[in-house]
């Protein structure tokens, strides 16, 4: 069976007709986002803000025309609500939707209301946020040894990538493969090493460039907390891209965060993100657990001499300076950078190492910060105040 085409997905949708405009779907403006791979299809809805309830009717319209196609295996379509209606056509792909390729799609308005935190995670205990203000500070590295070292210490443990633009927990996981189905819409997470996981790298190929906007961005990590069956787990880590956008206030609007977790590297540049990171989440009520210093120092495995090369000891001094606490440094180190290329996390592959205790170490206090947490009154759904 030959896999559908962009433009036979167009030609079904051209077949469409808005209600309100008169005018196929297509022709007013409102598909945005066409991909197509393997069968699985997925696109969005365009539509005005105030039309958005409004307009479910017409997503499902449009999400029947495609899954008429031959080829077609799945359909996956979201309504989002950016624009007034009537801008120019947006169906050669400004944008992209995600398609779950598991036969299931999900409706809704991108800026509707918040769904309930128990709708989201009913079974998660404690979320914590594994964040950065800068890229290549080892935040990745450093969530999976920090969930490896959770699992060993009995810990039910997920990670959620939130990086929808460069995903790459799958790889340090050694994981690969679409994640099975649970009744009619609900996906499994994929495991290993004792962390169930998800992410949107299981559900795209790995070269896939993902173009996607804003409201984007929020409909992937909802499904991947909401239509996933994450079952009961004392903590879930939440591994976010750096910086402070789409993705953090995704997190910190609609997900009942426990805590946040600051990654960062010695020198300079990468301690003025700090600040930022942790001013954001401070402005929206999620409490700093405290900071991690990567590559704190580099040790010669020849002579033994050790070496700062990116300073030491600036993340002690900041979170010091902004009243948070320190949670420990991790070397720079060749061993965890190949242990992790190669999805064998050091934590598991050499639990003796003093790498390994000092993830082990770090897990540990933040077990204890997530059980007070939970174990105390918890804190208000948070609101967005400034940005």
């Amino acid at each position: 069976m030959a896999s559908v085409t962009k433009d036979q997905v167009l030609a079904a949708l051209a077949d469409v007709l808005d209600p309100d405009s008169g005018q196929s779907v297509v022709a007013s403006g409102l598909i945005s986002g066409v991909v197509v791979r393997d069968g699985n299809v997925g696109f969005a809805l365009e539509v005005d803000p105030d039309q958005g309830a409004a307009k479910e009717p017409l997503r499902k319209a449009c999400e029947t025309a495609v899954e008429r196609l031959s080829g077609v295996l799945s359909v996956t379509a979201v309504l989002t609500a950016e624009r007034p209606a009537g801008g120019q056509a947006q169906g050669q792909g400004r944008g992209h939707s995600h398609g779950h390729g598991h036969g299931h799609a999900h409706g809704g308005q991108a800026q509707a209301r918040a769904p309930q935190a128990d709708q989201l995670l009913p079974g998660v205990k404690s979320v914590i946020a594994i964040a950065s203000g800068k890229g290549g500070v080892g935040k990745s590295t450093t969530a999976v040894n920090l969930a490896t070292a959770m699992a060993a210490q009995n810990v039910r443990v997920g990670l959620l990538d939130c990086d929808i633009y460069g995903p790459s927990i799958p790889r340090m996981l050694n994981l690969s493969g679409q994640p099975e189905m649970v009744g009619e819409r609900t996906l499994r997470p994929m495991a290993n090493y004792g962390i169930k996981c998800m992410s949107i790298g299981f559900l795209v190929a790995e070269d896939t460039a993902m173009i996607w906007r804003g409201p984007m961005v929020m409909q992937a990590l909802e499904q991947m907390m909401r239509d996933v069956d994450w079952g009961e787990l004392d903590v879930l880590l939440c591994d976010l891209p750096p910086g402070t956008g789409d993705a953090q206030l995704t997190m910190a609007q609609r997900v009942p965060l426990t805590g946040a977790v600051i990654v960062s590297t010695p020198q300079d540049i990468a301690l003025l993100d700090v600040t930022r990171g942790i001013n954001m989440f401070q402005q929206v009520n999620v409490p700093i657990f405290g900071v991690v210093e990567n590559m704190s120092y580099y040790i010669c495995p020849a002579c033994g001499h050790r070496a700062e090369v990116f300073h030491h000891g600036g993340a002690r001094e900041t979170a010091q300076r902004l009243g948070v606490d320190f949670l420990g440094e991790i070397p720079l180190d060749l061993e965890i950078r190949t242990t992790s290329d190669s999805g064998r996390p050091i934590v598991v592959t050499q639990p003796e190492s003093p790498h390994a205790d000092s993830y082990r170490r770090i897990a540990a206090g933040l077990i204890d910060k997530a059980s007070a947490a939970v174990g105390g009154a918890g804190r208000a759904q948070p609101r967005i105040v400034m940005m």
